[in-house]
């Protein structure tokens, strides 16, 4: 599971067991329908559309909306996740590399 959605099933578990209520921005539609209740859609300061999650994400009235939906990656999950998996084993391979320590002379 990606630090994402750890953080928003979180987010979403501290919201239910204390009531809470957020603001969330994001350009990720997938994301404002899991979290939200309620969404607007805004396009350069301006509102678009505004509704339940569900009913924009389902049936979105503007074009801007529906330009929003369609970027949305879609895929068979299972290459998603490998591929995940894939970018998580790079970094931890980058990370575990040892750091040569700066070659002051290359400083003045």
């Amino acid at each position: 599971m990606s630090v994402q959605a750890q953080v928003l099933n979180l987010l979403k578990e501290l919201q239910t067991e204390f009531g809470l209520t957020y603001i969330f921005i994001s350009h990720d539609l997938s994301v404002v329908k899991f979290m939200s209740d309620r969404a607007i859609v805004m396009n350069k300061g301006k509102i678009e559309e505004i509704g339940t999650a569900e009913r924009i994400y389902r049936q979105p009235q503007q074009a801007y909306t529906r330009q929003l939906i369609a970027a949305i990656p879609t895929g068979n999950l299972a290459r998603i996740r490998e591929q995940q998996l894939g970018r998580s084993a790079a970094v931890s391979q980058l990370a575990q590399q040892p750091v040569s320590p700066a070659d002051d002379s290359k400083y003045p």
